[in-house]
């Protein structure tokens, strides 16, 4: 893909030239090839190459966003005065002006790691991988199945008026499935999804196959030998996709700052955490939480923001209290400090807006078995079906689907439909061990209106908690 860097250099010039205070321009470009099958029947192809130019522009506190696909200067200055002129009208509606924390100039240009280049997929390859997948699906009791598996090459040019320039290359591998098992009026159903980033490579490390044949053996059992249990308070190890999950949804989504200022209320919600609450006490000494974007080949990864600003490690909750939010630079300078680079956007059409990357509860020294032998009367959730959390972020709910009774230390019979219900703070604050094998798992993140939805790893090691509710669905 060719990005045309002069026509977002002349962007930035020339809105100077008509008096803004501050302007940057992001040109972005993705391209995509995908295969669906369902049943093994194959989907139209989804081949798509999209891109254009964002700018977002600052006149005497007033901050407005727009795009154009028209790449040409005449396009540009038209988006200019447009842009300009919305600036000026809405200038009476801002109770206070916007204003962006001051950070470094960087010019870099930087790509992720990718041994073997992304374009030299063809899509008979691509359809070949899915085919494949689609065979180790299928068994006597799994009815249906969707298999989803994608390339995407997304590369980007931003430049601001402060000087910065940031020129970036991102391929990555992706795979999503839905299989659903029947047997005796009993149905399971479980929902996978892998990424990373990296050349054609990364569908291989990713080893989806081998994945796929475990689950397809887990529901089995699932159907065959599940139980239910007595409802009651229990000891819960929680595998590392149950740690992740719960890291993302109730830590990470609440120490977004536009949340916590209540910009995001009517889009994706709000935040226990209170605007001045930085350090306050939510867990055990063992809850750790983190968000790192530089995790190599990391389906969220980065190393500069959609803001220009570098990427770096973000702890978030240390030894069970608040810690750090995730900012960008308007929120920041609310703040009075610096962003920590969390301003991602989907695409040239999305205004960039405070995002999580890889967030993921910190490892501790235990092994993993450790936490099952150690526990006399509990419950293992090992992956979960569902899950649901309030706008706040603060009560949550967790169905597994593979779970397990743990009876003096052994792990016995899957249970059906188990629920953990749970707020943060008893959640958090229930945490007793952390093991030392942290894993990481693929998710799509959605926040925004128009809803954005950007590629992340949810992570963290095994788990035990204390005694919490367990009931049934």
């Amino acid at each position: 893909m060719k990005l045309n860097t002069d026509l977002a250099d002349y962007a930035v010039i020339k809105s100077s030239e008509k008096g803004v205070t501050y302007s940057e321009a992001r040109l972005q470009a993705q391209q995509e090839m995908g295969v669906l099958l369902k049943n093994g029947e194959p989907e139209p192809a989804i081949i798509t190459m999209t891109g254009g130019l964002a700018m977002r522009i600052s006149y005497k506190g007033g901050l407005v966003f727009g795009y154009t696909n028209a790449m040409d200067r005449r396009s540009i200055d038209e988006l200019i005065d447009k842009l300009i002129k919305q600036a000026k009208a809405g200038i009476m509606l801002f109770r206070r002006p916007i204003n962006f924390s001051k950070q470094d100039v960087s010019i870099a240009k930087w790509e992720a790691e990718e041994r073997e280049r992304m374009e030299n997929l063809n899509y008979e390859t691509l359809l070949a991988k899915a085919v494949t997948l689609d065979r180790i699906c299928k068994s006597l009791l799994v009815k249906q199945r969707i298999i989803s598996i994608e390339s995407n090459i997304e590369e980007k040019y931003f430049v601001n008026s402060e000087g910065t320039m940031i020129r970036s290359r991102v391929p990555r591998a992706s795979f999503f499935g839905i299989i659903t098992a029947h047997s005796e009026g009993n149905v399971v159903q479980r929902v996978l999804q892998h990424g990373e980033v990296g050349g054609i490579e990364a569908f291989e490390r990713m080893n989806v196959g081998e994945k796929i044949s475990k689950e397809v053996k887990i529901m089995a059992r699932i159907l065959d030998k599940s139980v239910k249990i007595e409802e009651g308070k229990r000891n819960v190890v929680v595998s590392p996709e149950i740690a992740g999950i719960m890291a993302h949804e109730s830590v990470g989504h609440p120490s977004e700052a536009d949340r916590i200022l209540g910009r995001e209320a009517a889009q994706a919600g709000e935040s226990y955490i209170g605007k001045d609450e930085m350090g306050i006490k939510i867990g055990s000494e063992e809850a750790c939480v983190s968000d790192d974007p530089t995790i190599p080949h990391s389906y969220g990864f980065y190393l500069f923001d959609d803001e220009g600003v570098g990427a770096s490690k973000r702890v978030l909750l240390n030894r069970g209290r608040i810690s750090e939010f995730l900012h960008n630079r308007e929120t920041s300078a609310e703040y009075g400090t610096t962003s920590n680079a969390s301003a991602r956007a989907s695409a040239y059409d999305r205004e960039p807006i405070i995002r999580m990357a890889n967030t993921y509860v910190e490892p501790g020294d235990a092994d993993p078995q450790e936490l099952l032998a150690e526990t006399k009367d509990g419950v293992y959730i090992k992956s979960f079906m569902e899950w649901n959390i309030d706008d706040r972020r603060l009560n949550q709910r967790y169905v597994g689907h593979e779970a397990y009774i743990i009876k003096n230390g052994a792990v016995g019979l899957p249970i059906r439909n188990l629920v953990l219900e749970v707020n943060t703070p008893t959640l958090w604050s229930s945490l007793e061990r952390r093991a030392n094998d942290l894993e990481y798992n693929s998710a799509t993140c959605g926040k925004g209106d128009p809803e954005q939805g950007i590629p992340v790893w949810t992570g963290g090691p095994h788990l035990k908690f204390g005694q919490l509710m367990i009931t049934h669905r």
